[in-house]
């Protein structure tokens, strides 16, 4: 496969006729330069050498067009380049990428597995089906990490239900305002809870609960949530906007609760 990242000069060439392209017909020499990192005499002279190739033209007014032909050559590298990352991807990464897994039973080298997500974990077997699979690469007795090289398919997650409580602040009652029956059936069942701010750590002490996650709260709901986990979030009510913003930044959804009592 030729391909232009065996030529520095063509590596070159191609980015700038890729940065004509997106921005014509108002793009400048010095735009260019700016966006490539290289000096704008470097892009003049490459301008030129395309220009003569027949890939560029100018309107006079040191401003640059990508030709017919210019487009033929930036899609065929372009695919030629797809082609390429392709099979680094398919063929080269994915058989040298070793993934830390959870031995969900005695499993020898060499053994073709199962892989799936448990409570935020990745676990490894060889009769608990999934669409993804691995290889492992060394013998491990269950419930070791185990080291997983080759993997193929998807890693399905579970369906993510994230569930908040909000909590007065002090000045409006704090944990003795809160309505303790429903915070209780709420957490019931949830594998990790999680407070945002004093109140809500004491409101779940108040019902015997010590929150799993306190300190850099929002990043974890964010972080369990992508790993397939369903946390059950305390929140006092002044930083509910914050926390609530994250996750419609990230597309993730939620159901809020009112635990003040009325």
């Amino acid at each position: 496969m030729t391909l232009i990242i065996q030529s520095k000069r063509d590596t070159t060439k191609f980015q700038i006729l890729v940065e004509i392209a997106a921005h014509q017909p108002n793009v400048r020499q010095s735009e260019i330069a700016h966006a490539l990192g290289v000096t704008p005499q470097a892009v003049s002279e490459y301008l030129k050498e395309l220009a003569n190739q027949g890939f560029v033209y100018s309107d006079g007014r040191v401003r640059y067009k990508v030709t017919a032909k210019g487009i033929e050559w930036i899609t065929e590298n372009a695919l030629a380049l797809k082609r390429y990352t392709g099979f680094i991807l398919d063929e080269v990464v994915s058989q040298v990428t070793v993934w830390t897994a959870i031995a969900d039973e005695p499993l020898q080298a060499g053994a073709s597995v199962f892989l799936y997500m448990r409570d935020g974990l990745l676990y490894a077997s060889t009769t608990h089906e999934a669409s993804a699979t691995g290889e492992i690469l060394a013998d491990v007795p269950g419930g070791k990490d185990v080291g997983v090289t080759n993997m193929k398919g998807i890693i399905e997650l579970p369906t993510v239900k994230i569930t908040i409580g909000k909590v007065p602040k002090i000045n409006r009652g704090g944990s003795a305002a809160v309505n303790y029956p429903r915070l209780k059936k709420l957490t019931e069942g949830n594998k990790l809870i999680v407070a945002v701010g004093v109140e809500a750590l004491i409101s779940l002490k108040n019902i015997g609960i010590d929150a799993d996650v306190m300190f850099g709260a929002k990043e974890a709901v964010i972080e369990a949530a992508w790993h397939g986990m369903s946390p059950f979030v305390v929140s006092v009510d002044d930083e509910l906007p914050s926390l609530l913003r994250r996750l419609d930044t990230e597309g993730l959804e939620y159901e809020l609760h009112e635990l003040k009592m009325s």
